[in-house]
Formats: C-alpha cells, sequence, structure tokens
C-alpha cells in the first residue's frame, strides 16, 4: 500500500459543471426497485493512477478527459441530470442536462513516491476526491463527481464519485470505458448505453417468493453493532494480499470434493468471514451473517439484462451462522453455507423477490448489525479504463466500506491474485491479521513485484 507518511499538496482549480456536448432529452427516467434501495443511497469513490506516457507527452489528461466527458455524456445523459424522490420513496432521474461536477488539479507528488504496490488506503484522500460543498447529498445534486490529478513525473490520478443508485461497478465501468473510448477518439461508445430500468421493477402486485436474511427487521440498524465496539474506538484499515500461493493454502485445508468445486470467491469468502467474526469475540450464541454481492450479468439467468444495461443488477443473499458453529468448526462449515447463499442470488426469481421485497418494506437497507458484506470486483474490468495513457497501474474503489459503515470488502484484482480491503477496530484487526495468518499458513506475502512506476 502506498507509504502512510506520504504528505503532498494539492493545488486545485474550482470545480465546473460539465454539460453533455450536445442537447439531450428533459424526462423523467424511474430508476429500479434493485437501485432505490436504501443500501445504495451512498456515493462511492474510487480511485485510478496512470503511469507517464512518453507519446502523450505535452497533451493535458485533464483537458481530454473533460472534452471526452462531454461527449460521453450525450450517450449516458441521465446521469448528467438530478434525483428526485417520489411518493413511496421511489427514486427518478430528473434528466435536466445540468452536468457532473469535474476538478482540475496539480500534486507536488510523482507516481513512484505512492509506492511500488499501490492498495487501500491511499494517503490525502482528501485532496485527491475533493468533497464540493453542496454534493455528497443524494437527491438533487450531480450524480458523479470526478478530479483530474496531474503529477510531476507526467502521470496523473483520476478520482470519481458516484451516486450508486445510478450503477453498480460493471455498469460504471461502462460508462467509464465509453468515456476512455471517446478519449482516444471514439464517435461513440462501442456498447451502447441501455436504461431499461423497467426490468427490475417489482411486480403488480408485488410478493415476495423467497427468503431474504440480508434483510432481516428483527434486529437494529446500528452500524456499531457489526463491529461490536462503540463509536469512539478507532477503526484500522488494511489491504490483504492473497495470490495463487493463499489461495492454494486455503484449499488444501477443505476435503478433496470442496477442492474441486469451490471456486476462489466461494473460498475466500469462507475464510474471511469466519476469521473476522472470530477477531470481533461475539458471544456465542449469537448470529452474525455474510452477504455475496452476486450480479445478474454473466449468469445464465441473466440474459434478460441486454448489453449495455448499466443499473444495479445484483442481490446480497445471506449465510447466516451462530458464532460458535463458524469458529469451533472446521472451514468447510462456513464455506457449504456460502455456496448455498451464492446459489440462491444466482436466480433472476431472487432479484425480483428483492425488487417486490424493496416496494412491501419501504426500501430497506440490509441487516447491518453483526454483518460482514463482500463484493466481487474481479471482472468489473474497472482497472482496464485506457484514457491514452495505457491501463491503470491501479483503478479500483478507493477504501473499504461503504460511506460510514466499515462492513464491506470488495475483492480487487491486483496483478496475477486479489487485494481485499478490511476495516476494523484496531485490537480486532490484529486478531484478525494474525487468524488470516495462520489460515493461510503464514503465505501471506507482497504482490510479486512490478516493473518501475515511472517511465524511463
Amino acid at each position: 500500500m502506498a507509504p502512510s507518511s506520504l504528505v503532498f499538496t494539492v493545488q486545485r482549480q474550482m470545480p465546473v459543471l460539465v454539460t453533455p456536448a450536445k442537447p439531450t432529452p428533459h424526462e423523467f427516467k424511474y430508476l429500479s426497485d434493485i437501485d432505490d434501495q436504501e443500501s445504495l443511497r451512498f456515493q462511492i469513490p474510487l480511485i485510478h493512477f496512470y503511469r507517464n506516457e512518453p507519446c502523450m507527452s505535452g497533451i493535458d489528461p485533464a483537458k481530454v478527459i473533460r472534452e471526452a466527458l462531454a461527449r460521453a455524456l450525450v450517450f449516458y445523459y441521465p446521469i448528467a441530470g438530478r434525483l428526485r424522490e417520489e411518493s413511496g420513496r421511489k427514486l427518478v432521474v430528473e434528466c435536466t442536462g445540468e452536468g457532473v461536477l469535474f476538478i482540475e488539479a496539480d500534486a507536488n507528488a510523482r507516481l513512484q513516491d505512492f509506492g511500488d504496490n499501490l492498495q487501500p488506503p491511499f494517503p490525502c484522500m482528501e485532496e485527491l476526491l475533493f468533497d464540493v460543498e453542496g454534493s455528497a447529498g443524494v437527491l438533487n445534486c450531480p450524480l458523479l463527481l470526478i478530479q483530474v490529478t496531474r503529477l510531476l513525473c507526467g502521470g496523473f490520478i483520476f478520482s470519481l464519485r458516484l451516486n450508486h443508485t445510478m450503477a453498480d461497478g460493471q455498469g460504471l465501468a461502462l460508462f467509464m470505458n465509453a468515456v476512455a473510448e471517446m478519449a482516444r477518439g471514439a464517435t461513440e461508445p462501442s456498447v451502447l448505453p441501455v436504461w431499461s430500468r423497467e426490468l427490475l421493477r417489482a411486480r403488480n402486485p408485488p410478493r415476495v417468493t423467497l427468503e431474504h436474511r440480508e434483510y432481516d427487521d428483527d434486529m437494529p440498524h446500528d452500524s456499531h453493532n457489526t463491529i461490536n465496539t462503540p463509536p469512539d474506538v478507532n477503526v484500522a484499515h488494511r489491504s490483504f494480499y492473497f495470490g495463487p500461493r493463499e489461495i492454494s493454502a486455503l484449499r488444501m485445508r477443505l476435503p478433496e470434493h470442496l477442492r474441486k468445486n469451490s471456486t476462489r470467491f466461494e473460498i475466500l469468502t469462507a475464510c474471511l468471514w469466519r476469521c473476522r467474526t472470530m477477531a470481533l469475540q461475539l458471544e456465542p450464541e449469537e448470529e452474525v451473517r455474510v452477504m455475496c454481492n452476486v450480479n445478474a450479468r454473466g449468469k445464465k439467468e441473466g440474459d434478460f439484462l441486454p448489453m449495455g444495461y448499466y443499473g444495479n443488477a445484483f442481490a446480497y443473499p445471506a449465510a447466516v451462522s451462530k458464532v460458535k458453529s463458524l469458529c469451533n468448526e472446521p472451514m468447510e462449515y462456513a464455506l457449504e453455507l456460502v455456496k448455498k447463499a451464492k446459489s440462491q442470488g444466482m436466480t433472476r426469481e431472487y432479484l425480483q423477490s428483492v425488487a417486490d421485497l424493496m416496494v412491501l418494506r419501504g426500501r430497506p437497507h440490509f441487516t447491518i448489525a453483526k454483518s460482514y458484506l463482500v463484493s466481487d470486483l474481479t471482472r468489473a474490468g474497472l482497472e482496464n479504463v485506457d484514457f491514452g495513457w495505457g491501463k491503470a497501474v491501479y483503478g479500483s474503489v478507493a477504501k473499504g466500506g461503504i460511506g460510514d459503515i466499515p462492513l464491506v470488502s470488495f475483492y480487487i484484482p491486483f496483478r496475477n491474485g486479489i487485494v481485499v480491503p478490511v476495516c476494523l477496530p484496531s485490537t480486532a484487526m490484529d486478531r484478525f491479521v494474525k487468524e488470516i495468518e495462520s489460515m493461510t499458513s503464514d503465505l501471506i506475502t507482497a504482490p510479486p513485484p512490478s516493473r518501475p512506476l515511472s517511465a524511463p
């Protein structure tokens, strides 16, 4: 990760609104009943680091990206609008064409100053993605904020904050790649955006046909209950790297039939859930849950979503266990629960049942107390966005957690493995590190060396 002692200053120009390059329709577009649940009503930050590219010498990345953004918004014009809320807490985009916020900046730092292994948390993040006053809300605010920060070495940092109700990781990747294609000279995106949010609308009448333990309403929605500590306890942020050796070590802990029939996601989720629960030292009879973010895209039953659909298309199926069982049983116990939950969430009916639940229960937040959520971004393609300076050295979420809730970990592709940001109370983090080291047989290592970050 970047050196925690790194300090630099950023000189920012005044934020501006970038509007679509051509006139766009003024209309109202309803979000789906998956989009507008309480769980997604927050801003999610991403960060991309780019090397100096000699063939782009003398070309200003901020200017290139700003102009490409305006052209891309012609196709993605709802993103240039503003969210309104109607009766029943239903969200609708008023396509006003007001635009998205854009900040141009310069930092007195070089890419190599951030270290060889770029991972969350990043130093001075508030400087690299400045919180423009009045921009952080969900309603009646810009839906997107972008900051391009030029570095002394000729590289740059692209930071972004998106209203999550508008898109999930794969949907955001579609939009970012559209901007990148425009930056490289395209006249339209190679994959045209599709709205079609009615495909994930509740039925009439709505009917919840499946069990959804991720929305249990018998537990208080108190973010501190998830970490079992009072609000003034220091929370530590740390990333963990799981390469082929670490995953292999975890597989070797499983019975042979599970070694062959379990995915990397399933195995890693079972391990993290178990180690995290042990580290928190909860009461044995308490129930804990892990929620797996399962995206409908790429699944056989997800074919009902057209290519170019950029809305949220996932569910949070939950595995639930008593603490004593999760901690005392071998890892295959947790793995079987994870596999079952993931399998349930992969059906179209499950997603439809969630949409119906949202309407019937007022669009609730998923259960926070004693919960852990994992979101797999290894197939989103965010790291492949190329504005003309090549692929990002690092390109994904800027931190673990969502909003002020530290219970979420993202699986981020990193070289030939996965980086997982984790947020825990400091004392629990120390225990978590020991549990992870034990589970991987002391094979937690730094990622393999890469080529230098600066151009020769």
